[in-house]
């Protein structure tokens, strides 16, 4: 009986050797998963508060909690499936449909940085802060579930890439972990941001001069820190989409870019202490300029398809931003509309 009891209690140990040892494996994968993935992460942070720009304060923290739940939804009932219906039947797909969503990265990033040197200003960045109602919010949050849900496959894509070699209970099960910690940190961040005015004036109106002066500090700085958030997901953006498509080059059998990437890595790389920093930087600029160079390709063929098709974006602007306008009581005006006149 006694050596019974002790194999069943080493079956046990080894049992949950085995659980600890999958949790670490899950752990390790999704930290690397969601490590790639870091650059989408940093846009879709970026992009989401100008969804709740012009919204009643009070308003704020609902539709950040809409549009949450509608990307966990994107995440884990709509994209998880497919991809795991893909990485089972179809796997020679992913690193097309990875280099597909690189193309959109590049081709948003290099959108951002031509109208950024244009000094294109959209509607929404005129726009009065008005409460315009439930049917107005209610376009917002769709406006900005469907931003999410291109950014959201781009995220799930890069992180399945990274754990393909995997079992596919494994790889579903960090993607699930992937989807919701991501998530949670993007719209966690996402409502500090947008609520930090508010936490600025809460403390500017207490009697401590020191709470007084961090609060001013906090309502003057915002503009700045929302800036600095767009200029980083925009170079983000570049970074990744550029290094998707020199990575998928180079696993297609055009190896020369990577290779040249390589070569200019090679004089930093051996510098003590800082060698593999410089390294990864040199390969991280090289990255963006590639995604900066693709991007205009990619301006230059769908702007003029945009145009001659019935849908698509606006001349004005994007579709999103008209209606971030709408919520916010903006109507655009016929000079809005031509900037020449």
């Amino acid at each position: 009986m006694s050596g019974g009891l002790v194999a069943l209690l080493d079956d046990v140990a080894a049992l949950a050797r085995i659980a600890a040892a999958s949790v670490d494996d899950v752990a390790a994968g999704a930290a690397k998963a969601g490590a790639k993935a870091a650059g989408v992460v940093i846009d879709d942070a970026a992009v989401t508060p100008q969804y709740v720009s012009g919204a009643d304060p009070s308003r704020e923290l609902p539709m950040i909690k809409k549009i949450f739940w509608g990307s966990l939804r994107n995440k884990l009932l709509i994209i998880l499936p497919a991809l795991l219906l893909v990485s089972a039947f179809v796997p020679w797909a992913i690193p097309f449909i990875l280099m597909l969503g690189g193309t959109y990265l590049c081709y948003e990033g290099a959108e951002k940085v031509w109208h950024k040197l244009r000094g294109h200003h959209t509607a929404e960045e005129d726009a009065p802060a008005v409460e315009r109602g439930p049917e107005a919010e209610a376009k917002v949050v769709k406006g900005a579930i469907t931003t999410d849900f291109i950014l959201s496959c781009e995220i799930m894509v890069i992180s399945m890439n990274e754990v393909a070699q995997d079992s596919l209970l494994s790889r579903a099960i960090i993607l699930v972990v992937v989807a919701l910690v991501i998530t949670v940190a993007v719209y966690g961040a996402v409502a500090l941001i947008v609520k930090m005015d508010d936490i600025g004036m809460h403390l500017a109106a207490k009697d401590s001069p020191g709470s007084q002066r961090f609060g001013e500090l906090l309502v003057k700085g915002m503009p700045a820190v929302l800036a600095g958030i767009t200029f980083i997901g925009t170079i983000a953006m570049l970074w990744v989409g550029g290094h998707i498509m020199l990575q998928g080059a180079h696993d297609l059998g055009w190896h020369g870019p990577y290779d040249l990437v390589h070569v200019l890595e090679h004089p930093v790389e051996g510098i003590a202490v800082v060698g593999g920093f410089l390294a990864w930087l040199v390969n991280t600029l090289c990255s963006a300029v590639i995604g900066l160079a693709w991007g205009i390709v990619v301006m230059a063929i769908v702007h003029p398809l945009l145009k001659a098709l019935p849908f698509g974006k606006k001349k004005g602007g994007h579709e999103e931003g008209d209606i971030r306008a709408e919520l916010a009581g903006y109507r655009p005006t016929k000079r809005d509309a031509d900037p020449d006149a």
